[in-house]
């Protein structure tokens, strides 16, 4: 099968996400927390950018690489099956 880039959504969106994922326990663990107002430090407020970066888009690209590997495991499926169908005329 061609590379048509799931892989690369796939790697892509899940090291976004899990860099945002680390930057939120570290914001919440070692850099002060936060409160209703934002972060208590200054790296606290970039941890928080971060996160508030990191996880939406990079939700976006593991959402658009887990449908593009399902679309492909399905044409896979279907395309074995058209194939074995043909074979037997």
């Amino acid at each position: 099968m061609p590379d048509d880039g799931t892989r690369q959504l796939l790697q892509w969106g899940g090291s976004i996400v899990g860099t945002g994922v680390v930057a939120a326990i570290l914001l919440v663990t070692v850099l002060g927390g936060f409160t209703r107002t934002g972060a208590t430090t200054n790296t606290g407020w970039f941890a928080l950018i971060l996160v508030l970066a990191c996880i939406p888009f990079g939700g976006m690209l593991l959402t658009l690489g887990v449908a593009k590997w399902l679309r492909n495991r399905g044409e896979q499926r279907a395309g074995g099956k058209d194939q074995r169908s043909g074979s037997s005329d």
